[in-house]
């Protein structure tokens, strides 16, 4: 029996790792390890993939974020609406600036914003609102443009793990009005270390974004504001200037993939498989299924099931943050978001990376299937 991990990065490295070796070799020899023409080459690249007109890059997603919230001056006293079923990096930056995040439900097929309430849980202190592309999934942008245009509220792309996904055909993170991306190493779009990059159609926040990542300076020793330390180095980019070039590719194949579980998987019993929006292309970060909760704790021990069978499974978030310690100030009660509650007890992340054979997604499946019953 053999162990499928939920993801492989030493499969990647062995075909790209004579390159990668190459292009850090050529770096440590330029002798330049921040900033410089690596970094500003992949700043570029990566905006013609995106689609954006700017590029800027910075040590995570996490500061990304955060970056994206400074640059449209949001502070003490704003709000920012978002989802509660992500990361904690998406309400933790809102915070980080001064601002209060507010929660609102996900959609229960896609895990996504739930469109529906995000006018409702406006006020006249909303500023922006952050919507995240959850698991590879793309939000319907179309709308929730329509409704932040509606109301002047800015919008910031949570594009963490959806580097590469489309909503009608325009990539994600080039339709709102900033895009933030996580170049951690298990994203679509991975470095070998921390990473991130801010992406927008505006000279003037991308100036601001540039200026806040370097000390809140422009020039020289001149700090117009507070800033912070958050740069790419040059080792990183040039690495993630020879991953862009397989993006496409290994998108298509976590695709593929998340095709052959949907066959495989539909005839099962006791589980609900991941929907795409119409309009909508996921580049499939996580292929997340719900165990239906015929009884409490039955995820859990579907978890531990298939492990004993060597599929080592994930589950993506098991606390939401609106239940989070540090924002039950908030006020929150179990229930008042029953569709986020509810996927934290269901969901299940299966193995999913682009080299992923057709022979271990057939151990996973078998393994799933035998625990099921």
């Amino acid at each position: 029996m053999n162990t499928i991990p939920p993801f492989d990065l030493s499969e990647q490295f062995k075909t790209i790792g004579s390159d990668i070796n190459q292009a850090v070799l050529e770096v440590l020899a330029s002798g330049r390890y921040i900033g410089g023409a690596t970094v500003e080459n992949f700043e570029h690249q990566f905006a013609t993939y995106i689609g954006n007109s700017e590029c800027v890059t910075c040590n995570s997603g996490t500061d990304a974020l955060y970056l994206a919230l400074r640059s449209l001056n949001i502070g003490a006293g704003d709000e920012v609406i978002t989802s509660p079923f992500t990361f904690i990096a998406t309400a933790e930056t809102i915070s980080a600036v001064g601002a209060t995040p507010i929660f609102v439900d996900i959609d229960p097929q896609t895990f996504t914003l739930n469109l529906d309430q995000v006018e409702t849980a406006m006020t006249p202190k909303t500023k922006a609102i952050v919507p995240v592309h959850l698991f590879g999934q793309p939000v319907d942008m179309t709308r929730l443009m329509s409704i932040a245009a509606t109301h002047t509220i800015a919008v910031i792309e949570d594009c963490a793990q959806a580097t590469g996904a489309e909503w009608s055909g325009q990539k994600v993170g080039s339709i709102g009005h900033i895009g933030c991306f996580s170049f951690y190493p298990t994203k679509n779009l991975g470095a070998c270390g921390d990473g991130g990059a801010i992406t927008t159609n505006d000279p003037e926040l991308a100036a601001t974004i540039k200026m806040l990542r370097d000390h809140g300076r422009r020039r020289g020793y001149y700090h117009e504001e507070h800033g912070v330390n958050s740069r790419l180095d040059a080792v990183q980019a040039a690495i993630l200037q020879i991953k862009l070039r397989h993006l496409d590719a290994w998108n298509e194949q976590r695709c593929q993939i998340a095709d052959r579980y949907h066959r495989l998987l539909s005839p099962l019993p006791g589980i609900v498989l991941p929907q795409q929006l119409a309009g909508g292309q996921s580049v499939w970060n996580q292929y997340t299924i719900r165990v239906n909760e015929t009884e409490p704790g039955r995820r859990d021990a579907i978890k531990s099931a298939i492990a004993q069978q060597g599929v080592i499974s994930m589950i993506y978030y098991p606390y939401p943050l609106h239940q989070q310690p540090i924002y039950k100030s908030l006020g929150y009660p179990i229930g008042q978001l029953p569709e986020v509650d509810r996927a934290a007890r269901e969901v299940l992340s299966l193995p999913m990376f682009p080299e992923l054979s057709n022979e271990q997604q057939d151990q996973v499946v078998y393994s799933l299937k035998d625990s099921l019953g």
